[in-house]
């Protein structure tokens, strides 16, 4: 199976709507995913790149520059989904390659990324992909 990676655009908002919902199961209004999207695409900071194949976006990645008091200037990964029925044909492990590629431009020395305990699938492509897990932590959230 032949596919690019490429920047995201902002007519990707439906498919990136798509594959939050059939592959991480969040159901989110795509007129709120179309928003987020535009804002996120304004940021220098924040980059989404998709996977097409046939003209169809079969995954994607977001991520954005983690610039904290007490390390070093690295990338988060925000979020990476590929579609069910394209898994295991390098899609993600290019997703990763993209990423690692902006993390250097932009002067980042590390990725980061949350995964939910769960996700033991998501864990071991993780690993295969060079990452290493170096602590539990539980995710808190406050609603306001």
């Amino acid at each position: 199976m032949e596919f690019i990676i490429r920047r995201c655009k902002l007519c990707d908002a439906f498919a990136l709507h798509i594959l939050n919902k059939n592959e991480m199961g969040y159901d989110y209004p795509l007129e709120k995913t179309e928003n987020n999207l535009k804002a996120a695409l304004e940021k220098d900071h924040e980059a989404i790149f998709v996977a097409e194949s046939e003209g169809r976006i079969v995954g994607y990645i977001h991520a954005s520059v983690y610039e904290l008091l007490f390390t070093e200037k690295g990338v988060n990964i925000l979020g990476i989904a590929v579609s069910s029925e394209h898994i295991r044909k390098g899609i993600g492990r290019a997703l990763v390659g993209a990423v690692e590629e902006w993390t250097i431009d932009c002067g980042g020395t590390y990725i980061r990324l949350v995964s939910g305990e769960s996700r033991k699938n998501a864990h071991s492509f993780y690993e295969k992909c060079g990452f290493t897990s170096n602590k539990m932590q539980k995710n808190f959230k406050k609603r306001i």
